[in-house]
């Protein structure tokens, strides 16, 4: 009886959004625009990665054990520089331990400007809570030093050991200092080619939002200003003088321009999610669907020897399990003709019919193998 009444339910489901579909066709979908800083960058305009390795010092017995030579090592180098001068057995501190320190510079940065570090361990401290980074370079992919570490490191969690005892919470053994890094020398991003142009990339490469964006900036600053080279690449005349070159970036990069996008319906099977775009459409189908169920029970008995007083050495009890398996088929299954629509819409009617997002998935994966769903399906 559930058997045939879930048919129903999704029957009912499928032809509810064959009417809706005939709505949804006569009506066009509202693109949105967007701004172009929101698609792309422009060329030059980057990040740099810095990285750096030091000492975290001040902790409670926490850092790194006597065994990590490069911790001593690198102790006794720090300590040389105060003309203090020990050997290898002389240091056996654990209040030590050797990091790795990772940072962002800015595409425009100044002498003096603070930046946030990310400091990790590198050896088998077991906490960095408490300690304090001494002062480290920081180093581009060149090998110059651009920037210098120093400060009091803040750790998201804990960890405390006693008697056998143990409790932590997330990664004692990583931490951050905020706004611990100077900038010693000064960046500054070369947007403008030798041949006087700029260069826009698009984050995602699509050949119709490319020449859209090329088209608006001739609208904009007048014909000829702009030209898509390919599908990433938007090429745009600079301006004459370099004082006017922000104002200039400024204007671009807040026109606004309907992007084209990829039908793509992301599906993961894991979670049981389904993410997928309002105007990602469906061929004329037919759907039939159906449901086998598969239930294994188990039981368990123990067998004991039937015998008077004390058993023999070699007696023991016998455990017994029996399984029962059964299939229970459905007498019929379901089939409905889907002339059009969207991925959308026959989501949303069997979410609110309450039809499992496992089946949704089925369906969607069985669509995509006909030919009838013209998206790309990203399973994660």
């Amino acid at each position: 009886m559930v058997k045939r009444l879930y048919s129903r339910v999704l029957a009912g489901v499928l032809l509810a959004c064959v009417a809706a579909a005939g709505t949804a066709t006569g009506s066009a979908h509202a693109a949105s625009e967007v701004r172009l800083k929101d698609l792309g960058r422009f060329l030059g305009w980057r990040e740099n990665m810095l990285v750096g390795y030091g000492i975290v010092s001040g902790l409670a017995g926490s850092g790194d054990t006597p065994r990590n030579q490069a911790t001593r090592q690198a102790m006794m180098n720090m300590m040389s520089q105060f003309d203090l001068n020990l050997t290898q057995d002389q240091v056996q501190s654990r209040n030590v331990a050797m990091v790795m320190i990772t940072a962002s510079l800015p595409p425009t940065a100044n002498v003096g400007d603070r930046i946030d570090i990310n400091v990790t361990s590198m050896g088998d401290a077991r906490s960095l809570s408490g300690g304090t980074l001494i002062m480290t370079p920081l180093r581009g992919p060149d090998r110059k030093t651009y920037a210098l570490a120093q400060g009091p490191v803040t750790v998201g969690g804990y960890r405390f050991e006693a008697n056998g005892n143990l409790r932590q919470k997330n990664h004692p053994t990583v931490g951050t200092v905020p706004q611990g890094a100077i900038v010693e020398v000064p960046v500054r991003a070369e947007l403008v080619t030798q041949d006087g142009y700029l260069n826009f990339v698009l984050r995602n490469a699509d050949a119709t939002t490319a020449e859209r964006i090329a088209q608006r900036i001739n609208e904009t600053l007048g014909p000829g200003s702009a030209r898509s080279l390919d599908a990433e690449t938007i090429q745009i005349r600079a301006p004459a003088g370099s004082y006017a070159l922000n104002r200039y970036v400024a204007r671009v990069e807040t026109l606004n321009v309907v992007p084209d996008q990829n039908s793509r319906v992301v599906v993961n099977e894991r979670t049981g999610t389904v993410v997928a775009g309002g105007d990602t459409r469906i061929a004329p189908i037919t759907i039939s669907h159906g449901d086998i169920r598969v239930t294994v029970t188990a039981e368990y008995s123990a067998s004991q020897p039937e015998l008077i007083g004390v058993a023999g050495r070699g007696v023991r009890s016998l455990v017994i399990g029996n399984s029962d398996l059964s299939v229970d088929e459905p007498g019929q299954t379901v089939a409905a003709s889907f002339p059009h629509g969207s991925v959308g819409e026959l989501v949303r009617a069997l979410s609110k019919s309450r039809v499992s997002t496992r089946d949704v998935i089925a369906i969607l994966e069985a669509i995509k193998a006909a030919g009838a769903l013209h998206a790309d399906i990203i399973v994660q």
